[in-house]
């Protein structure tokens, strides 16, 4: 969704400069030897999940979507090309028409993968379906890393709600995409206004160590919050003494205080405390949210510990480890001429060591056992089993240029939860390991 969803003017600029050089060069390069206009496919894959993942999470569909319907070469971008020499001129002429036509596949956002999973498929001419290669993979890797990490933190956490927090740990539009990705994942909340502007997430947010030290009092910190927010907002309680702070807290606020937060120290024995000490002084209500550099490990730590909802900044805008998917787009299959209805014929990359690919337009789908958890991730370029035919993932996305899967972000995120929940237990294992599914190709 983007800012028009919401009925307010906006002008969308164009996404077209979001690629690399040789994109384009390869264009012209093409469009001189007469191969540009021949029907194509590329799938969209990684070769192994990050070391250690058990699944991996498709996040970025609805981006990709909004940066394909906003392709295109407006005359600013052109003179910029033409200025650098970068193209020729009937390049230039080509590009100044250009529109997506072709056809998108993919696994719906919020869908899990594995290795060798297609999770997008781009089909149509070589010309247009090259120059999406760039931008597709910025996003896809980019927001399947933090809807994965934030998968594990959610499994980690249970029933407890997540925050998102990480817009000053990141590039600042890296900070939208990721606040997005995350709620995909299974975050509740995010502190960025710019995410809940433009995806409707919801936001929060209150104070930081730096209001309560403009005050000369923590009684005066807290005063001046609850005056302005309410006795339910959530005070922050370990800028100097915890103890001293929690029984200034509850003396300001009164026993119907919202909540207190702890940003430092030992969590999980703090925690206790403080759970202790607002129940001693009636503030038996009041919530513990806990912040400060946690992970899926760590909040899996403090699963016994009396929180009640968990703040993550850092380690869930780079991916926790693994800021990327490793995600690549192969062309899979081409026309021999770019004669219509040419039949097209495989093709894949033969290089030495682990970089090869399986050529062949692939289909996708979720074998499943008797008791209808998932088995088997099952690829074939071929028929379709019978048994399979109801199993299959690629849905279509864009048709003929048109993008036909526009849907609410609640629908990617409660389809992670469904998917996830499909998988065998032991997919929601923290501890390393291979990937839960085996990818069988047929």
């Amino acid at each position: 969704m983007n800012t028009a969803d919401l009925g307010l003017p906006v002008a969308v600029p164009s996404t077209a400069l979001f690629t690399d050089q040789y994109e384009l060069t390869m264009l012209q390069a093409a469009l001189r030897s007469g191969t540009a206009e021949r029907r194509s496919v590329f799938e969209v894959f990684t070769r192994r999940l990050p070391e250690g993942r058990r699944y991996g999470v498709v996040g970025g569909t609805g981006r990709v979507l909004d940066t394909v319907e906003n392709f295109h070469f407006d005359e600013t971008i052109l003179g910029f090309l033409r200025e650098r020499g970068i193209l020729d001129e009937p390049t230039l002429e080509w590009l100044a028409g250009f529109r997506f036509r072709g056809d998108i596949w993919g696994y719906p956002e919020g869908e899990v993968y594995f290795p060798g999973s297609p999770v997008m498929r781009v089909e149509g001419t070589f010309a247009e379906a090259v120059l999406l290669e760039t931008v597709i993979l910025s996003i896809l890797n980019h927001d399947s890393a933090v809807a994965a990490a934030a998968s594990r933190m959610a499994v980690a956490a249970g029933d407890r709600p997540l925050m998102e927090m990480g817009a000053r740990r990141t590039h600042e539009l890296a900070a939208v995409a990721a606040s997005r990705a995350a709620y995909v994942g299974g975050f509740h909340t995010t502190s960025d206004l710019a995410a809940g502007f433009r995806y409707h997430i919801p936001t929060v947010g209150t104070s930081a160590h730096a209001f309560t030290l403009l005050h000369d009092t923590e009684r005066d910190a807290f005063t001046a919050q609850v005056d302005t927010l309410g006795s339910g907002t959530t005070l922050l309680v370990d800028t100097f003494d915890v103890t001293e702070a929690v029984r200034t807290a509850v003396e300001v606020a009164g026993p119907e205080l919202g909540a207190v937060r702890i940003d430092s120290g030992d969590l999980l024995l703090i925690a206790h405390r403080v759970r202790q000490q607002l129940d001693e002084l009636g503030a038996t209500k009041t919530k513990i949210v806990v912040t400060s550099d946690l992970d899926e490990y760590a909040i899996a730590s403090l699963a016994a510990a009396p929180v009640d909802a968990y703040g993550v900044g850092t380690q869930l805008v780079t991916g926790s480890g693994h800021p990327t998917c490793s995600m690549v787009y192969k062309l899979v299959a081409r026309a021999d001429s770019e004669e219509p209805g040419a039949p097209l014929r495989p093709v894949a990359k033969k290089s030495m060591g682990a970089k090869t690919s399986l050529g062949g337009r692939k289909w996708a789908a979720r074998r499943l056992d008797a008791d209808g958890v998932a088995e088997a991730e099952v690829i074939g370029t071929g028929p379709v089993p019978a048994e399979l035919a109801d199993r299959q993932l690629l849905v279509p996305l864009v048709h003929a240029g048109t993008v036909v899967a526009r849907e609410p972000l609640d629908a990617a995120r409660d389809r992670h939860i469904a998917a996830r929940a499909a998988l065998p237990l032991s997919a929601t294992q923290l501890s390393r390991g291979e990937p839960v599914l085996p990818t069988e190709y047929v």
